[in-house]
């Protein structure tokens, strides 16, 4: 029921509560009837009543009564005093060659310097405090930044420390193979030669010994002996193992050789804000520059995530992206190195079934088997949203700063979008209200891939993948359009919709796996060109601030950056 035609809104004599108003005691502050009116009037004689139309009321001053003289009420206003005083305080002398005023003159003039106070407020002061808190939350979001990258290249330079004593380990145990090697070879000879002697002396043994038992004369004779030869002994060669010295380890001098950190410091400086002024706001509606689509898309980035399987992808920034796969952990990477930043472990150890960024920079992700949305907060996660009998699957943040959440009830049979501030639930949406499928669901059921997204526009797009159709829906929740594809897909293969994001030029890209390519659709709902780039399998979209689409891909791990907007 709309409250500005329900009955319940009608507002009703103060009196005997049940007749329309259609009076008002400006005295006493009393919606009447007109049947109440005389009642009312000589309920408290000793007042002046001012009943007036309802419509009017308030327009009859309100005289504030006498401190003084009981029942009197004060229409000057002594300047001297700084007080409202009575015809009676007047006559009694007691404001004698004081300065008096009209009291309504004097309200008159505390109203314009209310109105320019409320106004300073308004258009300086307040947003003055609105930009201050907006450069803290800028100068925090910065400062994780720069204590990220601090972080990364202490790393870095302990990976490269790391690198060098492998190289120098490496070096110097090959030196020892070295002169083992050597060794062993002189010994091993050595030896060839021992065994060569002790085989040439058993054949003298054999000869002294045919000697020894034969009774020819001249066999005798002709044997010599070489014994005094065998018995000039070899030289011993006893090795001499080289001994590893090494370096005494000084905790100071090693820190100092690593590297150290400077301190780090606050200051405040209370000249550092100046109040803002006041600026025409740009005009509504204002749209952003027009951008052609480029011939050829390119790739521009390739981010090598680690995963075993890569779902989602999220802008933090048009440097750092946020992805997450098939495990608990969801990683940060910056675009430009390709380098892993930090990472969170989901507060459950489930998989998330979706992330996204906030206004503020905060991180957000569904927990499917937890039932629950949660946001990270300088690496705190927050549960935000826990729900009762439904299950989230698609999240996105919206331009005012709500939470766009896609559902599942636990017996699969139903599917909504529900909007949240905060953990307040603010609208739903779920069925169709027009045409022949009026009151029918809007998005299919069943347990499959469904994720969302808000346009430039403020429209509403879900892809649904079982329904193998882009689902779109104004602001109020009223169906725009559905798109089911366009004929021939790249591989001629089924529309399979999966990842969805939109960009400047209020285009709706989505990620359709089986064909491998994202299809770039006008907000009206006509389809413009495909991008493939030689995607596989791509899965999560986003889009930063200049346009360019980020792709993650389901089994190659990738997540591809392209441009395919001049």
């Amino acid at each position: 029921m709309d409250p500005r035609t329900s009955a319940q809104d009608v507002m009703r004599c103060d009196l005997c509560e049940t007749a329309v108003v259609q009076m008002h005691c400006d005295t006493c502050l009393v919606n009447l009837c007109t049947a109440c009116v005389g009642k009312h009037m000589i309920s408290d004689e000793s007042k002046d009543h001012k009943v007036v139309k309802f419509q009017s009321r308030k327009s009859t001053p309100l005289y504030p009564g006498c401190t003084t003289h009981n029942k009197e009420r004060c229409k000057m206003f002594c300047k001297q005093c700084d007080i409202p005083v009575c015809i009676s305080c007047i006559e009694s002398n007691r404001h004698l060659g004081h300065e008096l005023s009209k009291i309504l003159r004097v309200l008159d003039e505390k109203k314009d310097i209310f109105i320019k106070e409320r106004n300073e407020l308004n258009d300086t002061v307040y947003p003055t405090y609105q930009d201050i808190a907006s450069d803290v939350q800028n100068r925090m979001s910065q400062l994780e930044k720069e204590y990220g990258d601090l972080s990364t290249a202490i790393t870095k330079h302990g990976e490269d420390w790391h690198r060098e004593i492998d190289k120098l380990v490496k070096k110097l145990k090959a030196e020892v193979d070295e002169m083992k090697n050597t060794q062993l070879q002189t010994l091993q000879k050595h030896l060839d030669e021992i065994n060569k002697t002790m085989s040439d002396i058993k054949d003298e043994i054999n000869s002294t010994e045919t000697a020894i038992d034969t009774n020819d004369m001249s066999k005798l004779f002709s044997v010599t002996s070489k014994v005094h030869i065998y018995k000039n002994l070899p030289h011993k060669i006893v090795p001499s193992l080289p001994k590893f010295i090494s370096g005494k380890i000084q905790g100071e001098e090693l820190s100092k050789m690593f590297g150290t950190l400077s301190s780090s410091s606050l200051t405040s400086d209370k000249h550092g804000y100046s109040m803002k002024t006041t600026q025409k706001p740009p005009e509504a509606g204002s749209s952003p520059p027009v951008k052609q689509l480029l011939d050829e898309p390119e790739t521009v980035t390739i981010i090598d995530t680690g995963y075993e399987y890569l779902f989602h992808v999220a802008c933090l920034s048009d440097e750092e992206i946020w992805t997450s796969g098939g495990d608990s952990m969801m990683k940060l990477f910056s675009i430009n190195q390709g380098s892993l930043l930090k990472s969170i472990t989901t507060k459950s150890g489930n998989m998330p079934f979706d992330i996204a960024v906030t206004k503020s920079g905060d991180l957000v992700y569904t927990d499917y088997n937890d039932r629950t949305v949660n946001i990270v907060k300088n690496e705190k996660i927050e549960e935000v949203i826990r729900l009762q009998n439904w299950r989230p699957r698609g999240v996105c943040n919206t331009s005012s700063g709500d939470l766009l959440v896609i559902m599942y009830s636990d017996d699969y049979k139903q599917t909504k979008v529900v909007c949240y501030s905060g953990s307040t639930e603010k609208q739903t949406i779920q069925l169709d209200d027009k045409g022949k499928y009026k009151g029918k669901p809007l998005y299919s059921s069943g347990h499959y891939n469904r994720y969302i997204t808000e346009n430039r526009n403020l429209d509403i797009c879900v892809s649904d993948n079982r329904a193998k159709a882009v689902v779109v829906v104004n602001q109020a929740g009223k169906l725009r359009f559905r798109y089911t594809g366009h004929t021939p897909d790249p591989k001629n293969k089924p529309f399979y919709p999966v990842g969805i994001t939109t960009d400047s030029q209020s285009h709706i890209l989505t990620a359709d796996s089986y064909n491998d390519c994202v299809h770039i659709i006008y907000q009206d709902g006509h389809f413009l060109r495909y991008i493939d780039c030689g995607l596989s399998e791509p899965q999560g979209l986003c889009i930063d601030t200049n346009d360019n689409l980020f792709v993650a891909q389901f089994k190659n791990k990738k997540v591809k950056e392209i441009k395919y907007l001049q």
